[in-house]
């Protein structure tokens, strides 16, 4: 388990980080999103010991991470920025991951080298940025760490690679129950992958989640009724988050159970109504709503 609490960091003026204080689980994929300029980057690199708090702790399986290389063998990270060694090729980066990291699969990084159609014999920094990043996620995979940080992993891929890479990850976790830490700006692209969900804004949590919960907890219901509905009484000690009207279509975005809301739907007697899945981020607007902010000015 990864603990963060109050952590805070400034450059100068620049607060990068504000109390910030969020748990990461073992065996759940954990979605850190946020605009750029968020602080996504640094919580992460001080996640990783790169860089030292100014305030709070951080502790991986109980361990103080800053420093300390027994936390730092449990982790790989996938940086935004990524360096690699002047004319360095693939097979010169596995040799060096065999030695820094124990348990590194030499056999499996071959096999995937192979599978991304990767030259393990050219040198990296002719590589294209999605092609540096495919070489990164499987580095990644192959160090079989217990967590894997990723920054932005997904930007520079195509939709065919990132779907790649999101099913060897699903692999990872089901085999051998790897923990990714996923930053990205984008939650379309979180989605179909993360157990929970955090929204960093202005160096803070705003808001973390664990999704299952979340789909469970708010629906969106569509539905025609015979005449002028007063749907406040309809769902009235609900928690009626959002309605659209447009012709005789209601359009409805309301917290509690499907079983409750459907019956609630019914003894109204609706000539239509239809219960529809919601996107992560529907959701995500529907709770930042009920807090004061609007998520679409925050994410894409």
């Amino acid at each position: 388990m990864i603990e963060a609490v109050k952590l805070s960091k400034q450059f100068e003026q620049i607060k990068a980080l504000d109390q910030v204080t969020a748990v990461i689980k073992e065996g759940n994929v954990f979605g850190l999103v946020g605009t750029n300029g968020a602080g996504k980057s640094t919580f992460i690199r001080v996640l990783c010991g790169i860089l030292k708090p100014d305030g709070g702790t951080v502790k991986i399986d109980g361990m103080e991470v800053f420093e300390n290389t027994k936390a730092k063998e449990l982790f790989y990270y996938i940086s935004d920025d990524q360096y690699y060694f002047n004319n360095a090729t693939p097979k010169d980066l596995k040799e060096y991951y065999r030695i820094i990291y124990k348990g590194f699969d030499a056999r499996r990084f071959d096999t995937l080298m192979e599978q991304f159609e990767l030259d393990q014999k050219r040198k990296i920094n002719t590589f294209s940025k999605g092609m540096k990043k495919q070489l990164s996620v499987i580095c990644g995979v192959c160090a079989g760490t217990k967590y894997l940080f990723c920054d932005e992993t997904f930007d520079g891929l195509d939709p065919v690679m990132r779907q790649a890479v999101k099913s060897i990850f699903a692999r990872e976790i089901s085999e051998r129950g790897m923990t990714p830490i996923i930053a990205s700006h984008n939650l379309r692209e979180l989605e179909d992958i993360c157990d929970h969900i955090g929204l960093l804004h202005k160096g803070g949590i705003l808001l973390s989640r664990d999704l299952y919960d979340m789909k469970l907890s708010i629906h969106k219901i569509q539905c025609v009724f015979k005449q002028e509905t007063d749907i406040k009484q309809i769902f009235e000690g609900l928690d009626l988050l959002k309605v659209d009207k447009r012709g005789s279509l209601y359009t409805i975005t309301i917290r509690g159970t499907s079983e409750e809301i459907t019956d609630r739907v019914n003894q109204a007697e609706p000539l239509f109504s239809e219960i529809l899945p919601l996107s992560l981020e529907e959701i995500f607007i529907s709770e930042t709503e009920v807090v004061g902010y609007d998520i679409k000015k925050l994410i894409v």
